[in-house]
């Protein structure tokens, strides 16, 4: 049996700049306190709770004034560090750059339509924490979608400005915009509609669409790793599992079942952008004791 790590899986740039910052903040200050699972992924959860880090809920948040707590990679609507600051709880703030930049753009759009009539359209999962705050910076009127089919529910009447979660699928946000636009040809009846599609999509998940294909096509088994919570390693999953039927979703290394692989199988590793690469060794490593 050969074994191969893909080489581009495991934490994205936004997932590593938090976990650093809750590490470096660990080092000297216990407990820290996170809004929210710092990262769908809960083998890497574990191991930050044994340095100190205790997860807390936004209904919560009041009760810790004067206490530090860290804002996610996923990002948060403007309410809650309105919240924060009201009740004086010290905010560290992880904010992903990627989507600070597209919660920006969505809050600037948003701005221009009390004198340019227009509703906003996220294509994301709806109640995710980074939709939850994209939302936000809409004051609550933007409308989320989470498929083609459902952007054929849209009042086209309207110009619309079309935005999606940072993690989504590309090729499936394409056919959104696609099935928008068509509609609003039809019900206006002309060629040139008024909607305005912005490229949100990370780079970093985008490029690892057609990576994670070649990965997938060259190995007779794939095990991919990711928590079951993790919207990105959904569709990383289905993307792989579409190239190669043999793909095995595993958040553990307890659900790995040996009557997968023969002897002679070329076994790849791979996971979402919340897996850390410890854990894929971890799993690798299982393989060579079996």
């Amino acid at each position: 049996m050969q074994i191969e790590i893909d080489a581009n899986s495991g934490f994205c740039f936004g997932v590593i700049n938090a976990i650093a910052l809750a590490e470096e903040e660990l080092q000297h200050h216990q407990p820290l306190y996170c809004l929210g699972e710092i990262v769908h992924n809960n083998a890497e959860l574990k191991r930050l709770e044994a340095k100190g880090l205790i997860t807390i809920h936004h209904d919560e948040l009041e009760k810790f004034t004067g206490q530090k707590v860290m804002i996610r990679a996923h990002g948060e609507p403007p309410e809650t560090f309105r919240k924060a600051y009201e009740h004086h709880v010290r905010i560290i703030d992880a904010t992903c750059p990627v989507v600070l930049r597209l919660q920006q753009k969505i809050k600037k759009c948003y701005a221009t339509l009390s004198c340019q009539p227009g509703i906003i359209v996220i294509y994301g999962k709806k109640g995710h924490p980074e939709v939850n705050g994209l939302v936000g910076q809409t004051g609550g009127t933007a409308i989320v979608i989470g498929s083609a089919e459902e952007a054929n529910d849209i009042d086209v009447s309207l110009p619309i400005h079309l935005f999606s979660q940072t993690t989504m699928d590309k090729e499936k946000y394409i056919e959104v915009a696609r099935v928008l636009r068509k509609k609003m040809q039809q019900t206006l009846q002309q060629e040139k509609v008024p909607l305005t599609v912005y490229q949100t999509i990370c780079g970093a998940v985008a490029n690892r669409v057609p990576e994670l294909r070649t990965f997938a096509h060259r190995h007779d088994v794939i095990l991919f790793v990711s928590g079951k919570e993790s919207s990105n390693g959904k569709v990383l999953y289905e993307v792989c599992k579409s190239e190669n039927p043999r793909t095995y979703f595993i958040s553990d290394i307890s659900e790995i079942q040996p009557a997968w692989f023969t002897p002679a199988d070329h076994v790849g590793i791979c996971g979402a952008t919340s897996t850390p690469r410890w854990q894929m060794e971890q799993v690798a490593e299982w393989l060579h004791n079996l």
